[in-house]
């Protein structure tokens, strides 16, 4: 099935390539009121292939990520709003409570008169009776005077001593006599005034003492735990839970100014310390409220804000005091161990019930950012530093440096590239710049180190193309500056340049990348589908970084071929050496010709030699890279004759036609070059082919001038035996002598060459 068919079965309502759909579009056909999860899926499956059923449910998993998400976001948008009206519906239920308990009040006065009414309207019909009740209203008047007094007594002892738990104990008393008095009207309306006053009383002032009591900074958590249970007791929970916070909150102030700053070089203790205290007095009162008050949402409310708030303060002081600084002068490494330091505390909350990272996330990942890119600022101004002073000798990292650690030499040895200064102290940087950034996963900055990496290599790979002696191509590379570089004016040298880049993209760099991708695997949950996906990513983004950092190198190989071809083809006051009078002038020369390749090409073979012994040394395990630079310095030589037009106007409509001992001497040139990059195993097919072509254009431009140039060439054999003495020759293996017997290809020699 075809793209077309497959986003067709998908449905109107759902299209898998629409990137511009908003999440709530995307959702619609979900929110319908007539929408069915099985018809939804019969008709959309029915004709649908494994692979485009896979690619439905990818779809449908990330657009439920994507919805989650988009909810978090929600309700961290209109909390405050939440928790403000939560906390304004606790306070109207407090009042509402003191309005019941003043209308109770009040009742019990208007019944109390009522019956006051009643007593005197009757005082006339019985005066006996009347008598009797007085006589035992005043006994009760005594009686339930004299217990009074002692209640009121029994309280003020017990409130001096404060033995809370007695107080609430008798005030319950007290509350229950009053009860059980109003029901059966055993006490007089102004007695049972004065009693219900008396409890009213005693009650604000022990909550007085219970809230003086929970503000001392001497008060043990036991303590503050029973003082707010006996506030709760007395009805006024809503305070109690406020007065809790307000303790834990002074006890935390108290205990952070034993904690001081003490510079940026002991901002991570810092760090640690104030953490530590910070999130170990959360989870106290997060433990004390669930435990004093369950889960009323009221109070989980309050909670979340005291957390949060508790959390946005901590927050700015390690900003101020430890993070700041650092950040601004790209100290990446302080930044990354306090802000992990403070969010591994925070995570502890989570079991709790507290999920406080998005507020540090909020607070903390500008300062990371920042320390971030000046870092990344740095690694290339250090790097940029080093290389106006690096020779370009290829050593071994220095001993005891970071990336080292306690290895043993012999270790070093075995493990550990040969670079440059300047590439040593980016490789370092870069290594610990990974390292930093890997524990802070959450913070999803993985993309843009990598980015900032590819830039600082990028600028690197820029001043390495600006070592080489005469390079103006560094001006083409994306974001390079103009900096003070020292020039590698030897070979070994110049071929250092090569190797640095080499060994960074293809080994060092990735090892770096690969930090990261281990810190994100090491954080993922156990989702079989998501450690699924993640392993089938992974190999693609690891091939797309080193395809990009490949097409860096090959810019710095493209400059080293391009210099090392004008050296060749190019004399030092602005002449040709490759020009076509090497050929033209060959014709009526009085002297016998020797055959040998022409002194440019003898050079050229020197030249490759030379770099292939370099190469060899440097390039250990990498001889991929070495044979592809000489392929491409050999073709850039080659190519460069193929469309040089001046030569060929010269040798095709020149004056002085190309004659057959300039042909000969040509074919000798390109077979030269064809065999010893054959034996050198860096001859391509490209090559061969531009070879081929050209020498097929010399013969045309000799047969235009109607000779028959296969009549005038000697045997390929004999081009071949020429080429291999001059090879040995230049080689040392082989005298001058053995050229005396092919000197002069005999016209027996001369075989026919064909077209092809």
């Amino acid at each position: 099935m075809d793209g077309g068919s497959f986003s067709s079965s998908i449905g109107d309502s759902i299209d898998f390539d629409e990137k511009d759909l908003s999440l709530s579009d995307k959702l619609k056909v979900f929110k319908a009121s007539a929408y069915d999860p099985d018809s939804y899926v019969t008709n959309r499956c029915r004709q649908m292939s494994e692979k485009e059923i896979r690619h439905l449910c990818h779809y449908l998993k990330d657009l439920r990520k994507a919805s989650a998400e988009e909810m978090r976001k929600s309700v961290y948008a209109n909390y405050a709003a939440f928790i403000r009206t939560s906390r304004e519906i606790s306070n109207l239920e407090g009042q509402l409570i003191a309005l019941r308990n003043l209308l109770s009040t009040r009742a019990a006065i208007v019944h109390g008169l009522a019956e006051g009414i009643n007593v005197d309207s009757l005082a006339s019909s019985d005066g006996s009776t009347q008598d009797d009740r007085s006589n035992n209203g005043d006994n009760d008047s005594i009686n339930t005077e004299s217990w009074l007094g002692q209640f009121i007594e029994k309280l003020e002892v017990l409130l001096a001593e404060r033995r809370v738990d007695e107080v609430l104990d008798v005030l319950d008393e007290g509350e229950h006599m009053a009860n059980d008095t109003h029901n059966k009207q055993t006490l007089t309306p102004s007695a049972l005034l004065s009693l219900q006053k008396v409890i009213t009383e005693q009650k604000q002032k022990l909550a007085a003492q219970l809230a003086e009591a929970s503000f001392k900074s001497s008060v043990g958590g036991a303590e503050l735990r029973s003082a707010v249970q006996a506030l709760k007791r007395l009805g006024d929970g809503p305070r109690a839970h406020t007065l809790m916070l307000c303790s834990h909150q002074q006890k935390l102030h108290g205990n952070m100014q034993g904690i001081r700053p003490s510079g940026t070089s002991h901002g991570v203790a810092y760090s640690a310390s104030l953490s530590q205290l910070v999130f170990s007095t959360m989870a106290q009162a997060t433990s004390d409220s669930l435990s004093l008050f369950d889960d009323e949402p009221s109070y989980t409310s309050e909670l979340v804000t005291w957390a949060v708030n508790q959390t946005e303060n901590f927050a700015h002081l390690i900003k101020r005091y430890v993070i700041a600084s650092p950040a601004a002068s790209g100290c990446l490494r302080p930044v990354a161990e306090s802000v992990h330091i403070s969010l591994g505390h925070c995570s502890l909350l989570e079991a709790r019930g507290l999920a406080l990272s998005p507020i540090l996330l909020k607070n903390f990942k500008p300062c990371v950012e920042q320390a971030l890119y000046a870092n990344i600022k740095r690694i290339e101004q250090c790097t940029a530093a080093l290389a106006a002073a690096d020779d370009w000798s290829l050593t071994y990292p220095p001993i005891g440096s970071r990336s080292l650690g306690t290895s043993s030499l012999a270790g070093v040895i075995a493990s550990q590239p040969k670079l440059s200064s300047s590439a040593h102290k980016f490789n370092t940087m870069v290594q610990e710049l990974c390292e930093d950034i890997s524990p802070l996963e959450i913070l999803q900055l993985s993309e843009n180190t990598l980015e900032g990496v590819m830039q600082v290599f990028n600028s690197y790979i820029g001043m390495l193309v600006k070592a080489l002696p005469g390079s103006v191509d560094n001006e083409n590379l994306e974001g390079s500056v103009n900096r003070i570089v020292r020039l590698a004016e030897t070979e070994p040298q110049q071929i250092a340049l090569l190797a640095n880049a080499l060994l960074l993209s293809d080994e060092l760099i990735p090892r770096a990348a690969a930090k990261l991708s281990s810190a994100q695997q090491s954080n993922k949950t156990d989702d079989t589908s998501k450690r699924s996906t993640d392993r089938q990513s992974r190999p693609i983004e690891q091939r797309e970084l080193k395809r990009r950092l490949q097409r860096l190198v090959d810019q710095l190989r493209d400059s080293f071929c391009r210099q090392h071809a004008l050296e060749l083809i190019f004399l030092e006051d602005g002449g040709v050496r490759l020009s076509p009078d090497m050929y033209l002038n060959m014709e009526g020369s009085p002297e016998e010709i020797e055959w040998f390749p022409s002194t440019v090409y003898q050079e050229m073979f020197e030249k490759l030699t030379r770099i292939a012994s370099i190469a060899s040394d440097m390039f250990v395990g990498r001889e991929r890279f070495a044979t592809i630079l000489l392929m491409r310095l050999t073709e850039t030589i080659i190519l460069w004759l193929s469309e040089d037009q001046n030569f060929w106007e010269e040798i095709e409509q020149g004056p002085k036609p190309l004659g057959p001992l300039g042909l000969q001497q040509f074919y000798l040139d390109m077979e030269f070059v064809i065999l010893f990059a054959s034996q050198g195993r860096y001859l391509s097919r490209n090559l061969q082919q531009v070879i081929k072509n050209i020498i097929g254009r010399a013969i045309e431009a000799v047969a235009a001038s109607h000779i028959d140039p296969y009549s005038v060439l000697p045997e390929d054999d004999w081009f071949a035996e020429v080429a291999q003495i001059a090879i040995d020759m230049l080689t040392g293996k082989t005298q001058v002598g053995a050229m005396e017997n092919v000197n002069s290809p005999t016209a027996s020699s001369v075989l026919s060459h064909g077209s092809n």
